[in-house]
């Protein structure tokens, strides 16, 4: 089981990014996904997830209209990500969860410059 995200990078403040999740080793739609960063001043803060088996997103307050997470396929999750700012420097993990079982990705560092 693994999951590989991608698409971090070094982005202007105001730019956009687009990350990606790829989930090998299990059916990733059966799961609730995710997207968590850490910043230097949190330890983790959620940034989207959506449910099992649903499609629609749930956002963080400073997240909405800013950024959307999609399932991007059968094993894949994207979060497409606008109005960059930098204060959402962060490495971004992505998650799959269902009942107890948890997987993480292992992180993809966003670095916004002003």
């Amino acid at each position: 089981v693994q999951l590989q995200a991608f698409g971090g990078g070094l982005v202007d403040d105001g730019g956009s990014l687009k990350l990606s999740c790829v989930g090998s080793g299990f059916r990733m739609f059966q799961y609730g996904i995710g997207w968590f960063r850490h910043t230097s001043e949190k330890e983790r803060e959620a940034v989207a997830c959506i449910p099992a088996l649903q499609s629609s997103g749930y956002y963080a307050d400073y997240a909405k209209g800013r950024f959307t997470i999609s399932r991007g396929g059968a094993n894949r999750i994207d979060l497409q990500m606008t109005n960059l700012k930098p204060g959402d420097t962060a490495v971004y993990y992505c998650n799959a969860e269902r009942y107890e079982v948890a997987y993480w990705g292992q992180g993809t560092q966003v670095t916004v410059s002003s």
